[in-house]
């Protein structure tokens, strides 16, 4: 029997959330699977957007449990956000009576094509799992978005809560509540269950860096706010050198230690458990299951195969100069959670700005990490900021008062506003910021570093959704008048995406997706940035030299199947922070 926390007494229902790139979906997995083999029904559930379970598990998953073959008493799935935004829709629109034209009823699809649709939808499906007492499964785990998407998901039963409670008109931006096929009850169920230490616990993750325990320790707070405080947490990757003489691996060891001996309270109160650092990839049910073990497994490799010479790419200075050479445009820095996007936009926005450049760097992720990654010195031509949502929330209901509530009367104005306090609302504000952002990139550069996949996947939606509101409403005597984000979006001149992976399989894996995501919508991304590859450092300890056989065939996958253009950035056992750091990432020959 192991003696982790994770597989002891656990309740019914497990969240495993954290900054993107800790692990969860592999501790996920990994739970699911040691439960199961114990012989206990399991249920996994991925409320990622950008889910990956069916490539670490091997199997196909759809919106309905399914069996993993292997694991006797497994099934999982995904919340599949389109097909439950489908499903809406087909709701809503069964209510419009007979006397509803064809007309009338595209009108009604349209005004649902949005990201709100897809939210709540997405939201609804997980609610129905925390209100099911499903005798099939003893427990349900859930596979979590990174923080800023996940405290999003958790605080919409509370905040749709308190608008169904004070919205007596039975509608919404959503059209029907009916609709939802989710009555104040069910928002009441889900908050009850989530809050009831006797049926929820939050597994925080977090691997031993200044980065993801500052954030595991700000959900903690913020999940104890939303009434979530039966909480532990998870420190995975945690690496113990074998070579105390290797200075790569005294480096990394020496910080991880650092880092969990400074644990803020809000962690370091919480029961523990700490997973070593395995020399494979968490791809398939052997390596997950070898996830948790508590016996060591020695990777093979010859401590004297010095075949480790420099790989070939480019450095991110080459990034920086072709980008410089146009003048001005958008980048937009993307890719799953963890891989480092932070400080790849940062560097790229410290050298244009060291190249004498105008450069507005700023961020869609609500995790926020970037002032911390910049720090609070100023730079000449370097401005720093966040799409906040909450600010930008009240600046929309500030604008749509005053125009379109202008000229209502008291009450008309009371309704309006009561619409306006719908959680959807909030992504519309985003949307619209962020619109106004690209805008700026017509005269100098900006710099976006966007949320984790997922997240940045339902803000395109919101995009294309306003693009196609937008060209339907056209003059049609009139093309070239209006340019939507989209178009911007799609303009190779204008728009230079930049995907951001780790050299594993699985971030790369998610990376091509999302490309492929990218290339439907008629957006082409500009080059990869490989980063934090151990490849060059020449460390010769044989865990770290077993996991870079494994990235090193990662980073020919990716220069082979998926991009012309490759940069790579080093492994660093401290991530760099401050603008002298970032600089010298942008100028490393």
């Amino acid at each position: 029997m192991s003696t982790m926390n994770l597989l002891q007494k656990p309740t019914r229902h497990l969240f495993f959330t954290g900054k993107g790139g800790v692990g969860k979906t592999s501790l996920s997995c990994a739970t699911a699977i040691a439960l199961a083999d114990q012989g206990l029904k399991i249920l996994l559930v991925s409320t990622d957007p950008a889910s990956n379970l069916d490539e670490m598990l091997g199997v196909t998953l759809g919106s309905d449990p399914t069996p993993v073959p292997g694991v006797s008493g497994l099934s999982a799935m995904n919340i599949d956000p389109e097909a439950a935004a489908e499903d809406y829709r087909l709701r809503v629109l069964s209510q419009m009576g007979p006397e509803a034209t064809d007309k009338d009823r595209a009108t009604v699809r349209e005004q649902l094509s949005g990201a709100c649709t897809t939210e709540i939808a997405a939201f609804d499906e997980f609610v129905g799992l925390l209100a099911d007492d499903n005798p099939l499964f003893d427990h349900i785990i859930f596979d979590t978005a990174p923080t800023g998407h996940t405290l999003r998901l958790l605080s919409l039963p509370k905040a749709w809560t308190g608008f169904l409670e004070a919205n007596e008109r039975g509608a919404s931006c959503l059209g029907p509540h009916s609709g939802l096929k989710m009555q104040e009850d069910r928002f009441r169920t889900a908050l009850e269950c989530l809050g009831d230490p006797a049926r929820t616990t939050i597994v925080l993750v977090t691997r031993a860096e200044r980065g993801a325990i500052r954030e595991a320790a700000r959900t903690a707070g913020e999940l104890s706010e939303l009434g979530l405080s039966n909480q532990m947490l998870a420190v995975n990757g945690c690496f113990i050198p074998s070579d105390p003489n290797d200075p790569v691996a005294s480096a990394f060891a020496a910080e991880q230690a650092k880092a969990l001996a400074e644990l803020p309270p809000a962690l370091s109160l919480l029961p523990r458990d700490e997973v070593a650092l395995k020399a494979f990839d968490m791809v398939g049910l052997t390596a997950l299951r070898g996830l948790l073990s508590e016996t060591a497994i020695s990777p093979a490799v010859d401590p004297t195969n010095d075949a480790f010479e420099s790989l070939d790419l480019p450095r991110l200075s080459t990034l920086v100069d072709e980008i410089a050479a146009s003048g001005k445009g958008l980048v937009m820095v993307m890719g799953k959670g963890g891989v480092g996007k932070t400080t790849v936009a940062a560097a790229v926005a410290v050298g244009l700005a060291a190249r004498g450049h105008t450069v507005h760097l700023t961020t869609t992720d609500p995790a926020a990490h970037l002032s911390f990654v910049v720090g609070a010195a100023a730079m000449p031509g370097l401005t720093v900021d966040r799409i906040d949502p909450e600010a930008e929330t009240a600046r929309y209901i500030d604008k749509i008062m005053s125009t379109k509530g202008r000229d209502l009367d008291d009450a008309g104005q009371a309704l309006l506003r009561e619409d306006l306090a719908s959680p959807c609302t909030e992504e519309v504000a985003v949307f619209h910021a962020f619109s106004r952002v690209v805008g700026e990139a017509r005269s100098n550069f900006v710099v976006i570093d966007t949320a984790p996949t997922g997240h940045t996947l339902l803000l395109l939606d919101a995009t294309g959704a306003y693009h196609r509101q937008m060209t339907r409403h056209m003059d049609d005597n009139a093309p070239g008048r209006m340019v939507t984000p989209l178009m911007r979006l799609q303009d190779p001149a204008f728009t230079r995406v930049l995907l951001v992976t780790l050299p594993e399989t699985t971030p790369v894996s998610e990376a091509s997706a999302l490309q492929d995501d990218l290339r439907r919508a008629g957006i082409a991304p500009y080059g990869w940035v490989v980063n934090k590859s151990m490849a060059i450092t020449g460390t010769r300890d044989p865990l770290l030299r077993a996991r870079i056989r494994g990235e090193k065939a990662q980073i020919e996958r990716v220069k082979r199947d998926c991009a012309s253009r490759v940069y790579g950035l080093d492994f660093r056992p401290i991530a760099p922070v401050g603008l002298e750091e970032l600089k010298e990432i942008a100028e490393e020959e």
